[in-house]
């Protein structure tokens, strides 16, 4: 099974059972992960509505190193998961209060209601089989998301040695094939959540440790960010046309 998520990889349930009898579930890890999306926005809504901008290197350092330690050490997820949502919150709080004031306030309610939306939507065709994980699915999704991956470092790399990184990747580009750059990596990521769904009811089925709900909800958080950071842009793009 392959995934474009770090944290949900085909090993991740490798070797993983309970000792105390109590497993994880479906039902425990969707708990988690509302508790992981209430503290997020709790902290966003603070750095947002504060205009702290300057803890978003903050939030985002701090956030990828306890990402990694996450993922290494799954068992403290229960504590690194919600210290991770309360980074990212602060991270994406900053971003967000960048993104109104260089076009409008609105955007960040409609990229959020956009996430929510594609978040509810695909769990929706997930669980109906209208969307149906085969083996190509899953390829397919990892080539994409790897190949973004690719275009990502390739724009970070520019960026380091001055030349301002991909004109594609400047959520001020409005050119038809920049929005329709971020247009293909909102859908992509949008497929992951599928992915990331697939993952977890793997994971529930095979008797993982009731830890692995934290974690579970940690890899969704995961992709939502991404997802989000994604739409922001896409609409600063599209908001740039007018």
């Amino acid at each position: 099974m392959k995934s474009g998520n770090p944290a949900l990889s085909k090993k991740t349930f490798n070797n993983l059972k309970s000792t105390t009898g109590e497993v994880m579930t479906i039902d425990g890890t969707v708990n988690k992960t509302a508790m992981s999306l209430a503290i997020l926005l709790f902290a966003a809504y603070y750095t947002y509505s504060n205009a702290i901008v300057e803890y978003m290197w903050i939030g985002f350092g701090g956030g990828l190193v306890v990402a990694v330690i996450t993922i290494f050490k799954k068992e403290w997820s229960p504590i690194t998961v919600p210290i991770y949502a309360v980074l990212e919150g602060l991270a994406l709080g900053g971003i967000s209060k960048m993104y109104a004031d260089l076009f409008e306030p609105g955007i960040v309610p409609q990229a959020i209601s956009l996430t929510l939306g594609i978040l509810i939507a695909l769990l929706f065709a997930y669980k109906t089989k209208i969307i149906k994980v085969t083996e190509n699915f899953k390829l397919g999704i990892f080539a994409a998301t790897a190949g973004i991956g690719v275009v990502y470092l390739i724009s970070f790399f520019m960026s380091v040695f001055g030349s301002g990184g991909l004109p594609i990747m400047n959520p001020t580009n409005a050119s038809m094939i920049s929005i329709g750059f971020s247009l293909f990596v909102v859908v992509i990521a949008s497929l992951n959540l599928v992915m990331d769904f697939d993952f977890i009811e793997h994971g529930a089925k095979s008797g993982a440790p009731k830890y692995m709900e934290w974690y579970g909800a940690f890899g969704l958080l995961v992709t939502l960010i991404w997802l989000y950071l994604e739409i922001l842009k896409l609409l600063g793009k599209l908001s740039s046309r007018k």
